[in-house]
């Protein structure tokens, strides 16, 4: 849907979801992964679904057509069972299975008579629904499910380990069909109930602080008597302060999401540009630490013609997550990095859009996207060195002397060559974008056109691309697979 795309700094609920699983356990010198109980179940409730369809089928062929006498093996184990199974299927990436569970789990659930006297009792296996539906494409189902969750907690306030909280209404924003208002309602409704949940924690988490000082007091002194006066070290990981800086982070991206729109579909709004300052303002208040807040503050600099104010904002949200480690949950998502890579392009930071490129290409090597953006950059950033040489090597008519002549003669010779190297180096990028783009009958046609017309600008300066310079286009896996191209090509795509 349009809105999914339109309104991609803010990562789905299922994606979330997936990111702050925690990894599969691996003993030290064995490279299996320990046996999962939650697989051994859902390989087993699988198991008993089918042989109950099984044997429904063969009772109905019967002539027998008894519910009573056919009853679902999947019946006597719990919802919340076959909600964590569901959970561990979509975790691996087996959402037509996780599906049947979740499916089994919201029947049983909803012919409960507790669920009668309490609909809440159906946000578990709704939420789960939503998830996978979002998983699977069905974006239609998902939204089915989001809206029935939103009508049992209309103002999210049933706890989100109860299948509550503010995620249904951020998912219905971005799934909205109308966008506009309707999404900043929904995103409103999300960062109301968000803003609870975290005024909530901080008064818990103030209150166990102040019982916590004077009883680790005690223990810290207990401990240094046991240990002769020394102070001993012990690291503490407070559980509290991180769901309450998850919580700070997810409400500063919805606030982001809401000035995209103001930005985009409601710019004709007369107080567009006010609401944009305030929420991005807010966000970068609320999350000081998260690299969205202040990659969306850069998007609105530049609708401002606030260059360098945007070229700040890039720089800081860079260097939050820009050493970083590719699985730390401080690491923006794929889009969103996609996103930056074009806002950096945009106030000429060219240099640091494409280490960011090359990053994400590292990562996954058959995006259209991202390989074209990063033909671009190059070619941008060869242009800027074509433009260098050229001016250098007017400097050599001036009479200044003989060795000045000479050295200005061999400059505007290296920055020729740096030109040309960048050009050669985006010419590969391209026509890697330009073999995935008709690979994958790819549906952007501006992206596609832009494409083929930097090409041919470059083959206009360079002439074609000599033999096995684009080989890499011919492998489905990429360059990085190649050993024989691996050290030429990295050397040409840095420029």
């Amino acid at each position: 849907m349009q809105s999914l795309v339109r309104y991609c700094v803010l990562p789905c609920c299922s994606n979330m979801a997936r990111e702050l699983r925690p990894k599969r356990v691996i003993r030290d010198g064995d490279f299996s992964p320990r046996v999962d109980p939650l697989c051994i179940l859902s390989s087993y409730l699988q198991d008993c679904y089918s042989k109950s369809k099984k044997r429904q089928g063969i009772s109905r062929a019967a002539g027998g057509g008894s519910d009573a006498a056919n009853n679902d093996t999947t019946q006597t184990i719990s919802p919340s069972v076959l909600l964590k199974a569901a959970e561990h299927h979509l975790s691996e990436g087996n959402a037509g299975d996780a599906l049947i569970l979740a499916k089994t789990a919201y029947d049983q659930q909803s012919a409960s008579d507790d669920t009668a006297a309490d609909p809440t009792l159906l946000l578990p296996s709704l939420s789960m629904l939503g998830q996978i539906n979002l998983e699977l494409g069905e974006l239609g189902d998902a939204k089915t499910c989001f809206l029935r969750a939103a009508e049992i907690d209309p103002q999210g306030s049933v706890p989100e380990a109860l299948g509550g909280g503010a995620e249904k209404f951020l998912c219905l924003a971005q799934l909205s069909d109308e966008g506009g208002a309707d999404s900043v309602g929904w995103f409103e409704r999300g960062a109301a109930a968000l803003k609870v949940q975290i005024q909530q924690l901080e008064t818990v988490t103030a209150a166990g602080k102040k019982q916590q000082s004077t009883t680790s007091a005690a223990a810290a002194a207990i401990r240094r008597r046991r240990n002769g006066g020394a102070a001993e070290e012990q690291p503490v990981v407070d559980e509290a302060a991180l769901e309450l800086a998850l919580l700070k982070k997810k409400l500063a991206m919805a606030l982001c999401a809401v000035a995209e729109v103001y930005m985009t579909d409601l710019s004709w709004e007369a107080d567009a540009e006010q609401r944009c300052e305030s929420l991005v303002t807010e966000a970068t208040l609320v999350a000081p630490d998260s690299a969205e807040s202040w990659q969306t503050l850069a998007s609105v600099r530049i609708s401002q013609d606030r260059r360098e104010d945007a070229q700040a904002a890039l720089t800081r949200s860079l260097d939050l997550w820009k050493d970083l480690a590719p699985d730390d949950l401080a690491v923006p998502d794929f889009p969103s990095r996609v996103a930056l890579a074009r806002l950096l392009l945009e106030v000429e930071m060219e240099t640091a859009a494409i280490e960011v490129l090359e990053r994400l290409v590292g990562e996954d090597d058959h995006s259209v996207e991202v390989w074209y953006l990063g033909g671009w950059g190059l070619y941008i950033l060869g242009e800027k060195q074509r433009q260098e040489a050229i001016a250098a090597g007017q400097q050599q008519t001036k009479p200044n002397g003989k060795d000045v002549v000479v050295a200005a003669g061999a400059a505007a010779k290296e920055e020729e060559d740096d030109w040309q190297s960048s050009w050669i180096s985006s010419r590969v990028w391209l026509n890697q974008s330009q073999h995935l783009y008709k690979m994958q009958e790819y549906e952007d046609e501006r992206l596609g056109a832009h494409t083929k017309e930097l090409l041919e600008a470059i083959a206009q300066e360079l002439g074609e691309a000599p033999e096995g310079e684009d080989e890499l286009g011919d492998d489905d896996e990429g360059w990085e697979d190649d050993d024989d191209e691996e050290d030429g090509s990295d050397d040409e795509m840095k420029g």
